[in-house]
C-alpha cells in the first residue's frame, strides 16, 4: 500500500503535501460554497456529501487496500480511528478558531444518530469478527440513512442557520467553473494528504509498530487531513454549516461504507487473527460518547428551537479527551 522511500523523498513529499493541502482546502471550500448557493442546496447537505464524502476518500482508498491485503484490523482501525479524530479534534480546532453555530435539527438527530450507528457496529463486531453478511447490512444501513437524512435535513434547514440559494450572494462566475475548481480542489486535497501520510507510515512500519496502532493514529490522522484542512478553511470563512456536515457525513461514510466494503473484501474472523478487542471495549465505546457530546455542546438548552453554538471551552474539552485517549491507546497497543 505505502511503497518504501527514500529519506530525502519523503521530506519532499512532506512539505509539498503541506503546501498543496492548504492550498487546495481554500479552493475546495470556496468553489463548495458556490456550487451550494448556485443550486440553492442547504450548505450542511453539500458538506455531508460532497465535502464529507470526498474528503474520506483517502479512508475508503487504505482500508480497501487494507483489505485485500488482509489486513483488516488495520482497516477497521483507520475508519474508527478516523471517526474519533475528527469529532475530537476536527471540530474541536474549528471551534477554537471560530464557535459554531449549530440548528436545534442538526444538535437532536446528528449526535444520537451517529452513537447509534456506532452502537449498531459495536454489535455487529461484539464477537471480535465481521462476515460478508454482517458487512452487508452496514452497506445496506448507509444506503438507507443517507438519503433519509438528506431528505430530512432539506426540510427542516430553514429552522437554523440560513441556506444556500435564499438570497445569499450569488457565486462570481459559471457553475461550470465552480464544478471543476471543486473537482480540481478534492483531488489535490486527497492526493496531497495520501503524499503526506506516506513517509510516516513507513517509519511506522520499520519501528515494529502493530497494524492497528498505524491504524489509529497515523494513518487515521493522515487520512482525516483532508476533513482537517477544509474545517479549518470553512471555519475561518464563516462556513459552519460545511464543518459540520463534513464531519456528520464522513462519520456515517467510515463507520458504514468504508467498514462495510472492507470487511466484503476481507472478512475478519477468528480463524485469521480476529478483531483487537480494544476497538469494542475502548474505540467503540469512546466514539459513542464523542458522537452524543455533538448534542451536549451543541443544543441550544435555554431554548431548543433556537441555534445553539459549541465554542472554545467544549473546543478544550474535545482536545484534552482526545489527548488522554491517544495516551491509554499507546499504553495499550505498546504493554498489551
Amino acid at each position: 500500500m505505502y511503497h518504501e522511500i527514500p529519506f530525502w523523498l519523503s521530506i519532499v513529499f512532506m512539505v509539498a503535501g503541506f503546501a498543496v493541502l492548504a492550498w487546495s482546502s481554500d479552493v475546495f471550500v470556496a468553489s463548495s460554497a458556490a456550487v451550494a448557493r448556485a443550486l440553492g442546496v442547504s450548505p450542511f447537505i453539500v458538506g455531508m456529501v460532497i465535502i464529507g464524502f470526498g474528503t474520506s476518500a483517502p479512508e475508503l482508498l487504505v482500508s480497501t487496500l487494507s483489505g485485500l491485503s488482509g489486513h483488516s484490523n488495520l482497516s477497521i482501525g483507520n475508519a474508527y480511528g478516523s471517526c474519533v479524530f475528527n469529532i475530537a479534534v476536527i471540530l474541536g480546532v474549528a471551534a477554537m478558531i471560530a464557535p459554531l453555530v449549530v440548528r436545534p435539527s442538526t444538535a437532536l438527530v446528528a449526535g444520537p444518530g451517529l452513537a447509534a450507528i456506532t452502537l449498531f457496529s459495536l454489535w455487529t463486531l461484539r464477537d471480535g469478527a465481521c462476515n460478508r453478511s454482517e458487512a452487508l447490512a452496514l452497506l445496506a444501513a448507509f444506503a438507507v440513512i443517507m438519503p433519509l437524512y438528506c431528505w430530512f435535513d432539506q426540510k427542516t434547514k430553514n429552522g437554523g442557520a440560513k441556506p444556500a440559494g435564499d438570497g445569499s450572494a450569488a457565486p462570481e462566475g459559471p457553475l461550470l467553473k465552480h464544478v471543476v475548481l471543486l473537482v480540481l480542489g478534492l483531488s489535490a486535497l486527497v492526493g496531497s494528504a495520501h503524499v503526506l501520510v506516506w513517509g510516516a507510515v513507513d517509519f511506522a512500519r520499520a519501528m515494529h509498530v502493530s497494524d492497528l496502532l498505524i491504524g489509529l493514529t497515523i494513518v487515521a490522522v493522515g487520512t482525516s487531513l483532508p476533513e482537517l484542512a477544509s474545517a479549518v478553511a470553512s471555519a475561518r470563512r464563516g462556513e459552519h454549516e460545511f464543518v459540520l456536515g463534513n464531519i456528520i457525513g464522513s462519520n456515517l461514510f467510515n463507520m458504514l461504507a468504508v467498514v462495510g466494503l472492507a470487511t466484503v473484501i476481507s472478512p475478519v474472523s477468528q480463524e485469521n487473527g480476529g478483531l483487537s478487542r480494544y476497538v469494542l471495549v475502548r474505540d467503540l465505546p469512546m466514539l459513542a460518547l464523542l458522537s452524543i457530546s455533538i448534542t451536549v455542546f451543541g443544543l441550544n438548552w435555554r431554548n431548543r428551537r433556537e441555534p445553539g453554538r459549541i465554542g472554545r471551552a467544549a473546543a478544550a474539552v474535545w482536545l484534552l479527551v482526545f489527548v488522554m485517549y491517544s495516551a491509554v491507546m499507546l499504553y495499550h497497543e505498546t504493554h498489551g
